[in-house]
């Protein structure tokens, strides 16, 4: 089953105390509901539901055969809600600033209860997706067995909020606001000499090749993202753990029988590999059952999406 399926959750209290009707879709791959272990998996910034299958964005992970594999898992990806997937403008969420990782990890923790799941295997992500799973380890430290948060932090560092405010500005103010609220965030998800070895000053008819790659995925985006939609998945990296404080840190660690295994990128700018140390050595000084693991890549940050064959190598024991 990989169908688009629905959950509506009325009457939804927002950190501003309001109320609203949220609706939560979702889909699910390999074995039936109820009949094998439950592999969670959240989506990224421009990600959605659409995991696995032909259109799947991860399928190079999550497939038959693959190292998450569906002939033993039930895998299930919920649509961050105003992401925009559903193709409706009629879901979009007009009061996105209120929304934080928090709240959307707690909507999937409902969305799970409405499907009868009290237990996960696992929970997955990477960069927003992996900060979501931190967030629903830290809601319900044993209702998870092996938290797996790849190119992500439990907390977002003054550099990304930084980049957030320069991401905001730009969609705020552009005359064509996606495209370069794109094209800046490109940069700041590859490398100096990830662009190099790509591009190595090539040109095409009047431009930098590096231009043209940065045009077509601001144009790219444009096609595919409504401005709104992009607002709020920007605005939510910035809540990553913005509430936490160490004393909720050390009662995570001291009671939560998660095996955690954090997978930092050495080259990343968006989540440095030097801030993941820093967490994974607190949460270890805490108590907590946690590993490190490394994909080396001069891709920065995307290399969890590019690195297929270092990634599947530091989780395949996992499954």
């Amino acid at each position: 089953m990989n169908d688009l399926n629905y959950l509506f959750l009325l009457d939804y209290k927002l950190p501003d105390q309001t109320q609203q009707t949220l609706r939560l879709s979702y889909e699910v791959f390999g074995q039936p509901l109820h009949q094998a272990p439950i592999v969670l998996v959240n989506h990224a910034l421009t990600g959605n539901s659409t995991v696995a299958g032909d259109r799947g964005w991860w399928k190079p992970l999550i497939g038959s055969g693959q190292v998450i594999d569906l002939n033993r898992y039930t895998v299930i990806a919920f649509n961050i809600p105003g992401n925009g997937y559903e193709g409706s403008t009629a879901h979009l969420l007009s009061n996105y600033r209120v929304f934080t990782t928090a709240v959307i990890a707690d909507l999937f923790w409902k969305g799970l209860d409405a499907l009868q799941i009290k237990q996960l295997y696992a929970v997955i992500g990477g960069s927003l997706g992996g900060s979501i799973a931190w967030d629903m380890a830290i809601q319900r430290p044993k209702a998870i067995t092996h938290l797996i948060p790849i190119a992500t932090n439990i907390q977002a560092s003054d550099w990304l909020i930084g980049q957030v405010h320069v991401q905001e500005t730009i969609l705020a103010h552009s005359s064509h606001p996606l495209e370069d609220a794109r094209k800046h965030a490109m940069l700041l998800y590859r490398t100096p000499a990830s662009m190099v070895q790509k591009f190595n000053r090539q040109r095409e008819q009047e431009k930098y090749a590096v231009e043209c790659w940065l045009n077509y995925h601001g144009e790219s985006l444009k096609n595919r993202f409504h401005l709104q939609a992009y607002q709020l998945m920007t605005h939510l990296l910035k809540t990553i753990g913005q509430e936490r404080t160490e004393k909720q840190l050390q009662t995570f660690a001291g009671q939560t029988s998660i095996q955690i295994t954090v997978i930092a990128i050495d080259s990343d700018y968006m989540f440095t590999q030097q801030e993941q140390v820093r967490t994974v050595e607190k949460l270890a000084q805490y108590g907590a059952t946690i590993t490190y693991k490394e994909i080396q890549s001069i891709h920065g940050h995307d290399a969890f999406l590019l690195e297929y064959e270092q990634l599947n190598d530091r989780i395949q024991t996992l499954f």
